[in-house]
């Protein structure tokens, strides 16, 4: 079963994959971000595709979803696990700091999320009552408990446009919705995954405490260096993750 990591900030490109060739991929709704990277590792399969393109030049709203899900679709990828960068709007949740979502809220407007009706034929309704795959987020949780990397082993994701940070006043309101970390990238990847009937599952790296939560406003140059951290804590995970699916 062909497996597809998606990376986001702080990772854009995949170490302990053994490159066999890459390939630029067109589809019917544009290009994706980059060319896929087509690998193994751990024994098995791997396609890795950035997210954010090279150079890390596309914003999360300019992000060309359909194509980037299409793309992986249509070389024969089943699942995919897709990395996040988040704040963490739970106090609880510090930076540096691995959550496997199991819930999403859609902030996010204007993005091109879904395939089917207008040009694309009739309108398809799925059920998207468990956003995320609970098989991969269940092989994901009990890989990291297995090799003592903590996790948080759900949370619901905040979805937001970006590419700004959000106000301390919508993170309250987030907070009052039920959500516990917040990211730009999420939505309408995981739902344009389920109308294509592929696996997902996600790994969401705490970067810093979300707006207002902190006391002091928030850097960037902080939020890159807890981010590195974080996605190396994640490289291990997913090299400990792959074979196993």
């Amino acid at each position: 079963m062909l497996t597809a990591i998606i990376g986001g900030s702080g990772l854009a490109n995949l170490d302990g994959l053994t490159i066999t060739h890459r390939e630029v991929t067109r589809t019917e709704f544009g290009e994706a971000s980059g060319a896929l990277t087509f690998g193994a590792m751990g024994g098995k399969d791997v396609v890795f595709l950035n997210r954010h393109g090279p150079g890390h030049t596309i914003p999360p709203h300019r992000v060309n979803y359909r194509a980037n899900i299409f793309a992986l679709k249509q070389v024969g990828v089943k699942q995919i696990i897709a990395i996040n960068a988040v704040g963490g709007i739970d106090s609880n949740l510090e930076p540096v700091g691995l959550v496997i979502p199991d819930q999403i809220i859609d902030y996010t407007y204007g993005r091109k999320q879904t395939y089917f009706g207008s040009e694309n034929g009739p309108v398809k309704h799925v059920d998207f009552t468990h956003p995320y795959t609970e098989r991969l987020r269940k092989i994901i949780i009990d890989t990291a408990n297995s090799n003592k990397i903590p996790v948080t082993p759900g949370g619901t994701y905040a979805a937001t446009q970006g590419p700004r940070f959000e106000t301390a006043a919508e993170i309250d309101r987030m907070e009052r919705d039920g959500a516990s970390i917040v990211g730009m990238t999420g939505m309408p990847e995981a739902a344009l995954a389920r109308e294509l009937d592929l696996d997902y599952a996600a790994i969401a790296v705490v970067s810093n405490p979300a707006a207002g939560r902190s006391g002091s406003e928030i850097s960037v140059e902080e939020i890159m260096i807890k981010l590195q951290l974080g996605m190396d804590k994640t490289r291990v995970l997913l090299e400990l993750v792959i074979p196993r699916l």
